[in-house]
């Protein structure tokens, strides 16, 4: 069997699950090396997972010829410089959401790639999960008409750690955790994202504000043939990790996602419960590997990565529009952040 050799960079909780299904759930790739700037971390990963090659830096993992792709897990500061060195080096790159933190740093990258003429997959992992993937069949078959409005819900159990905030690294709110849902907005509505209003605030994590960043926003959306919809997005559920979405047609509606982790109901005197979803790992766990074993296979058959860079694009034009929406507090268009296909 031909096997895709992939390297992963950024080995923390998402890139080592992306590293453990390529060795271990993925027939089809040969992980042959791992990276992270905590040179410790990557050696202990690739001890673990008995993988033989680890790097504290891109150099020589780029020059290896036994790479052919690279899996992009790091902070999402990064992600448009690694997209760019990747090219460069001729490997094809699956990389993390957002595709970049600005609008300029994701056309660098996409220039990149289209000019090294290598793929490129975003990783919206929302639409490899089966109950998505099987909702947004019913909607192309016309079981509920033209869709008309557009629910999302996003919540987390808990925020991320401290050192998630700082430095500068990662991105807000919208950039880092909205931007799933702008992306199944766009993708199941089958129509792009013009005008958003946000409306948000720092109210469950005040420990936040010296970080600049917020744990609640709401998102109202425009859509181009007229639908409207609306995202929300919570650092701090507490009761579980919560994700869904409702999309109501002419003809019907149709609700995704669940809170249960088990279909069991415990009944007593004291009243009635049931487990929850703790972790988005848990939550997505089949749509991660199901998304990079898509990856490896259309590198190898030679057809185009899906989603695309275009795709990583839009979103991260909705994202930025809704942070400046709320910064000012007015209605954002975003028709200005289009570009033209290359």
């Amino acid at each position: 069997m031909r096997k895709l050799g992939v390297a992963v960079v950024g080995v923390g909780k998402l890139g080592r699950r992306h590293a453990e299904n390529l060795k271990r759930r993925i027939p089809e790739a040969q992980l042959v090396a791992v990276a992270d700037i905590d040179g410790r971390v990557a050696l202990q990963v690739a001890t673990e997972l008995e993988v033989e090659h680890s790097y504290n830096a891109l150099d020589g993992l780029l020059e290896r010829r036994d790479v052919q792709a690279i899996v992009i897990a790091s902070p999402s500061k990064f992600h448009g410089e690694l997209i760019q060195a990747a090219a460069k080096a001729g490997k094809h790159v699956f990389c993390e959401k957002p595709l970049a933190l600005t609008l300029e740093q994701g056309d660098a990258a996409l220039a990149a790639v289209n000019k090294a003429g290598v793929q490129l997959q975003i990783g919206f992992m929302r639409r490899f999960d089966p109950a998505y993937a099987a909702a947004k069949k019913r909607i192309e078959a016309g079981d509920i008409g033209d869709p008309i409005i557009f629910k999302s819900v996003g919540r987390d159990k808990h925020p991320p750690p401290r050192s998630f905030f700082e430095n500068g690294v990662n991105g807000t709110i919208f950039s880092d955790a909205a931007i799933h849902d702008f992306d199944l907005a766009r993708w199941m509505m089958g129509d792009e994202i013009v005008e958003v209003h946000t409306f948000a605030g720092l109210l469950a994590c005040p420990e936040l504000a010296r970080l600049v960043d917020l744990d609640a926003g709401l998102v109202n959306l425009r859509f181009g043939r007229g639908g409207i919809g609306s995202v929300e997005a919570f650092r701090k559920a507490s009761y579980g990790y919560d994700i869904r979405t409702e999309i109501l047609g002419t003809k019907g509606a149709l609700h995704i996602g669940y809170l249960h982790q088990t279909p069991v109901l415990l009944l007593t005197e004291a009243g009635v419960t049931y487990d929850v979803v703790d972790h988005w790992l848990e939550r997505f766990s089949n749509a991660y590997q199901s998304e990079l074993h898509e990856f490896v296979l259309s590198v190898l058959g030679g057809r185009p990565t899906w989603p695309a860079g275009e795709d990583g694009r839009a979103a991260l034009a909705v994202a930025i529009a809704a942070e400046n929406s709320y910064r000012q507090a007015r209605p954002i268009s975003i028709s200005a952040q289009r570009r033209a296909a290359p």
